[in-house]
């Protein structure tokens, strides 16, 4: 079978091997495509794997060779699954590779507000330490994450690594999930929207975009909120308002913003979080570690192995 990777950089810029994709089948890797070249790239394939090139319903009826779509991440919305069932196209996905990752860089961005290393380190090179008449200089307070209280949206593979890695600091657990209270780890409190809201130092959201979670932090929400909570956003850009996020970063109401994603990627240039003050973003590389990367193209070489093998796993359709 002839495969063809539509948009191979991200997921792998060199660093790593496709050997185990490659050795199975006729293998052609494009860095990047655009969407008017798809079907022609990939008109003679049998399979396709792709991160975040759009394979819909017109993409479908041109390619007459196609029986199966990979995509190379766990969300799936950049095809169409349903479409692709009726004309009998397995599309697969890769769930839970990236966990570790993910709920690492949560960590490092609440790192980064609570004891702002970065600022110190940049300071420093310019002679700020050398010049100070004391043994020891601080900007702004530091905060301590054992005496904070952490509230998780979500308690999927990443919420609860979290979790775990929240109580290991030190700090309180609180939870929106649909899991009940004794499903839980003991060190997580179930807890209602609105008690999450108006109880957490942090809140840290971990869950899909659907239409309940679509703008879910709004002004509205925003002002129910302790003043100077940390809001982190790990999952998907369209889970918050980014005006309204922006607007409480400027008026002191929000402590400040973490994500790794935003509502537009790569983002223009007029998004108002860009330039909103305590606002540290990352270009949705959570889940992008050498390790992570490593384990997503295993599990898409054994779904299509799988899949030659007539027992496809990972199917989403």
């Amino acid at each position: 079978m002839k495969i063809v990777v539509l948009d191979g950089y991200t997921v792998n810029p060199g660093d790593i091997s496709w050997e185990e994709i490659s050795g199975q089948g006729d293998f052609v890797c494009y860095d990047r495509t655009a969407p008017e070249d798809v079907v022609e790239r990939a008109a003679d394939a049998e399979i396709i794997l792709t991160n975040k090139v759009v394979i819909g319903r017109e993409e479908i009826d041109r390619l007459p060779r196609l029986q199966y779509i990979g995509v190379m991440a766990t969300g799936y919305n950049v095809v169409d699954y349903r479409y692709a069932r009726e004309k009998g196209i397995i599309v697969t996905n890769v769930p839970a590779y990236s966990t570790a990752s993910v709920a690492q860089m949560a960590f490092a961005h609440l790192l980064h507000v609570v004891n702002d290393v970065a600022h110190y380190a940049s300071e420093n090179k310019n002679g700020r330490w050398c010049a100070s008449p004391d043994f020891s200089y601080q900007d702004a307070p530091q905060r301590e994450l054992a005496q904070m209280t952490i509230g998780i949206f979500g308690l999927g593979d990443i919420g609860s690594r979290v979790a775990g890695i929240a109580e290991a600091f030190g700090m309180t657990v609180l939870a929106v999930t649909s899991k009940p209270q004794e499903a839980l780890p003991e060190y997580v409190r179930k807890v209602t929207w609105d008690e999450m809201l108006a109880e957490s130092d942090v809140i840290t959201l971990h869950c899909p975009l659907a239409d309940d979670t679509f703008e879910m932090i709004d002004a509205v929400t925003l002002a129910r909120m302790r003043t100077g909570c940390i809001l982190m956003n790990m999952s998907r850009g369209p889970l918050i308002n980014e005006q309204a996020v922006a607007d409480a970063l400027a008026d002191g109401m929000l402590g400040a913003y973490c994500a790794d994603v935003l509502s537009l990627e790569p983002p223009r240039a007029d998004n108002p979080l860009l330039t909103a003050p305590r606002c540290c973003l990352t270009p949705h590389i959570a889940w992008a570690t050498v390790e992570a990367r490593q384990r997503l193209l295993q599990i898409c070489a054994q779904n299509i192995c799988k899949f030659v093998r007539k027992s496809p796993q990972n199917v989403i359709n």
